[in-house]
């Protein structure tokens, strides 16, 4: 329990550090009005996939690449289409993503607290109800699992795996290139987007060492959701056993106070203003989408991509044209 707690902290200091967790660098993201997010999250998603490709030959790690989210209804991907899109306009409505919030808790970002209500909603909301649905959906669809091969890139497109690394690598450095060339990024955190992505790849380093495993967030509200209805039950048996991704959230939130003690943080302009009833279901559909899709842009965006998951780069591009269109619209 240590180990995940300290991982969160080295995640939840480094997404501070960064200062993509503040909610008007992620609006004004999917504004497409500073492109500090998407730089940041480019290259720690490239970092983080140099990082987990030699733990895993190297023997350190052995993590399977993640698995299609499937509901049954249009094709063996629409669970990580849908739960992406619904995730990414909890995205845009919040300011948030499902490990984000937990750094603007930790660091003092008013927001937060009601993004995080929201997220405990819906993850009370989903262990209550929408998992056993869903499950069901699933079962009577008797959609056929997917071949393994067909899990990362260079499998489902036929090639070696040191093609689709060069090829992924290639594509973020020249987006990465195009955006600072073209000076998109209209802010920075207490370092910049190419420091801070090293150093959120530097806390992926750190949780496969230490802990054996690789970043992801999204779970400790199924977790929070099934313990806080085990408690409305009365207690007793059924007791959750599984506590280690809230160890790590917590641990996010300690990192993200301990460096906005230890130093001061940018003051970056907010120039957005959301509603609380807004901030709720925004945290209410990161849940539900994450969930749906068996991940979020960290559980996905740096992990799953890490691990050339083809389910990840689909929910990951849901995810932004969930959020991109909601933003065209509000």
């Amino acid at each position: 329990m240590l180990d995940a707690f300290l991982s969160g902290a080295a995640f939840g200091a480094a997404l501070t550090a960064t200062g993509m967790y503040q909610p008007s660098v992620i609006v004004s993201q999917m504004k497409l009005e500073n492109w500090h997010m998407v730089q940041t999250f480019l290259i720690a998603s490239g970092a983080s996939t140099l990082v987990v490709t030699l733990c895993q030959k190297l023997g350190l790690i052995h993590i399977k690449p993640r698995n299609y989210s499937s509901l049954g209804l249009l094709g063996p991907l629409d669970g990580n289409i849908i739960g992406g899109c619904l995730l990414g306009i909890g995205m845009t409505l919040s300011g948030s993503c499902p490990g984000s919030v937990f750094a603007q808790v930790g660091a003092g970002v008013p927001t937060g607290l009601y993004t995080l209500g929201g997220c405990v909603l819906g993850g009370i909301i989903w262990s209550g109800f929408l998992r056993s649905a869903i499950a069901s959906l699933k079962s009577k669809s008797g959609t056929s699992p997917p071949k393994p091969e067909n899990l990362t890139v260079h499998g489902a497109l036929g090639t070696s795996e040191a093609a689709a690394l060069v090829g992924v690598e290639a594509v973020f450095a020249g987006a990465v290139a195009a955006i600072s060339a073209l000076g998109l990024v209209k802010t920075r955190g207490l370092v910049g987007p190419v420091l801070g992505g090293v150093l959120v790849a530097g806390s992926q380093l750190f949780s496969a060492l230490m802990r054996k495993a690789l970043l992801g967030t999204s779970g400790s509200f199924e977790e929070m959701g099934d313990y806080i209805l085990w408690l409305l039950r009365g207690g007793g048996e059924g007791k959750p056993k599984s506590y280690n991704s809230m160890a790590v959230v917590t641990g996010m939130m300690v990192g993200a106070l301990l460096l906005s003690l230890a130093v001061p943080l940018p003051e970056i302009p907010q120039s957005i203003d959301i509603g609380v009833p807004r901030l709720v279901l925004g945290g209410f559909l990161l849940t539900i989408g994450a969930r749906i899709g068996g991940g979020c842009t960290s559980g996905h965006g740096i992990t799953g991509i890490s691990l050339l998951s083809v389910s990840s780069f689909v929910s990951v591009a849901s995810m932004f044209i969930g959020a991109f269109g909601i933003a065209a619209l509000i």
